[in-house]
């Protein structure tokens, strides 16, 4: 949840200084807020990570089973939270920057390659319901890479249009 605050908190960010037409400042909090972001969900991830199993204790008990598999999840998808970070950055800016299409593109890579991923992945038995937690973050990843060839390709019509 926190970070998808981030990436709304830098959508406002983004879109007044879109407005005000000071491509400088964008360029400054978009570095800012990958680094924040970027911080927050490694500590997330570590966190996670490391108290998979106490705090799946919590809801859970003492169930060994369910504390055996929740663990295995935790620690894959916990492991990625950086890339659901930056997904919710990209998020972020291209509904700032009146482009919030891309935003809806990004949504249907990260989710269409989870359903896919987890349909194809799980039905291999050496990978079984692992797929399914791995195809998470593998869509993150793909939906992130997306979101940064984009920007990429329209950094330069982004400034000019801002400094219009």
């Amino acid at each position: 949840m926190p970070v998808q605050d981030f990436g709304n908190a830098f959508s406002t960010f983004i879109a007044q200084n879109y407005g005000a037409r000071k491509p400088e400042r964008i360029r400054q909090g978009i570095r800012w807020a990958v680094g924040t972001a970027a911080v927050f969900c490694l500590l997330a991830s570590a966190a996670v990570c490391l108290l998979a199993r106490p705090l799946l204790g919590l809801f859970v008990g003492t169930e060994e089973e369910i504390l055996s598999i929740g663990t295995t999840y935790l620690r894959i998808e916990g492991a990625f939270y950086v890339g659901i970070g930056c997904l919710f950055l990209f998020y972020g800016l291209y509904r700032a920057v009146a482009m919030p299409a891309m935003s809806v593109v990004l949504t249907i890579v990260s989710l269409g390659t989870r359903v896919v991923l987890a349909y194809v992945l799980s039905a291999i038995p050496a990978i079984g319901v692992l797929g399914i937690w791995w195809s998470v973050p593998i869509g993150w990843a793909l939906a992130d890479a997306v979101g940064f060839f984009y920007y990429r390709g329209c950094a330069g019509k982004l400034e000019q249009a801002c400094r219009l």
